[in-house]
């Protein structure tokens, strides 16, 4: 009996072999992506800077793939609304979506409930572009330096008012930071978006405030208001002459960045051949002269890297928020 059983076994393992290699091969294997239109969700309206730079990029990507590539807005919450469409989404490779470090990092910091986790929900593919928050004072403030703002802030502790885009916003973390490590107290006034707030300071509701830049500089050079520091680690090449807060005194950093993500366990493949296009894309000569008119600079990097910059800012805003009790509304 068992040498009969040998040779059926043999013979029945001979045709697994043959049926398995006539099974169709796993679509990750078979397939290269993308073989399906991919669309890019942005978690804020049309016109605003994640929209342009997510426009942009689409551009690039539907000249490359060989597929459309189409951009979704889905504005609201803060941008939470449309960064959690993205994490939700089917991690199959057609669903991509820019965000910034709001919904991303601060958000989680703010809110008790979130309805994804940055750490747990997404695969993160690579920064695209930064700009600078712009520190902007009236002009009626009759000061030209960080120096000479402090001056007045200590000497009159809570008298001046600062504006920003929006409770828990980027620029007003900002302003609670300025005011943490020079030791001084500024009013907060929230206003609903950057045009707003430089409004505001140049009508004198507010003296001063730190927003995203091509807010600030676009008043800076009408003469409405003044520029006087960039909150950049280094000098911005794109504002000239003006001292980052950290040569000014103030070790404070800010930068209004976005960057690409995909839902966790989109195939790798997918990721890394996205992240390549990108970054080919945000090299060309064109598309950052684009993004230089938005007073932005284009920073692709690896997706670990992109990770360690959402760390990073968790990390850095952490402290402010829960020193300056700063929630949600």
């Amino acid at each position: 009996m068992p040498s009969v059983r040998r040779p059926l076994a043999a013979l029945l393992s001979a045709c697994a072999v043959v049926a398995a290699g006539m099974l169709p091969a796993p679509p990750a294997v078979a397939e290269t992506w993308p073989t399906r239109p991919i669309r890019i969700v942005v978690p804020f309206g049309p016109g605003s800077t994640p929209d342009l730079i997510a426009r942009v990029v689409a551009d690039g990507l539907q000249q490359r793939l060989g597929q459309t590539v189409t951009v979704e807005n889905k504005p609201g919450a803060g941008g939470n609304l449309g960064t959690d469409a993205v994490a939700k989404a089917a991690p199959d490779g057609t669903t991509f979506g820019v965000s910034i470090a709001g919904p991303l990092a601060i958000n989680a910091l703010l809110q008790p409930k979130m309805p994804y986790r940055w750490d747990r929900d997404f695969a993160f593919v690579t920064t695209l572009a930064t700009q600078p928050c712009a520190l902007a004072v009236s002009n009626a403030l009759g000061v030209s330096t960080v120096a000479g703002l402090l001056e007045k802030l200590r000497a009159e502790p809570g008298k001046y008012n600062y504006a920003s885009i929006g409770n828990g916003s980027l620029s007003h973390l900002a302003m609670e930071a300025i005011a943490r490590a020079s030791g001084t107290k500024i009013v907060h006034i929230a206003y609903a978006s950057s045009p707003q707030a430089a409004t505001a300071i140049i009508r004198g509701d507010a003296q001063m405030g730190c927003l995203p830049a091509i807010a600030a500089t676009s008043q800076a050079e009408a003469g409405n208001l003044k520029v006087i520091a960039v909150s950049t680690p280094e000098p911005y090449r794109l504002i000239p002459g003006v001292p980052t807060l950290k040569e000014s005194g103030i070790a404070v950093e800010a930068e209004a960045w976005n960057g690409l993500i995909a839902p966790a366990g989109t195939p790798p493949a997918a990721i890394d051949r996205m992240g390549a296009t990108v970054r080919e894309i945000l090299a060309e000569a064109g598309v950052k002269e684009k993004l230089a008119t938005q007073v932005m600079e284009p920073i692709p990097s690896t997706p670990e890297a992109f990770r360690a910059r959402v760390e990073a800012e968790v990390a850095r805003w952490r402290p402010v928020i829960e020193a300056a009790g700063i929630a949600a509304n």
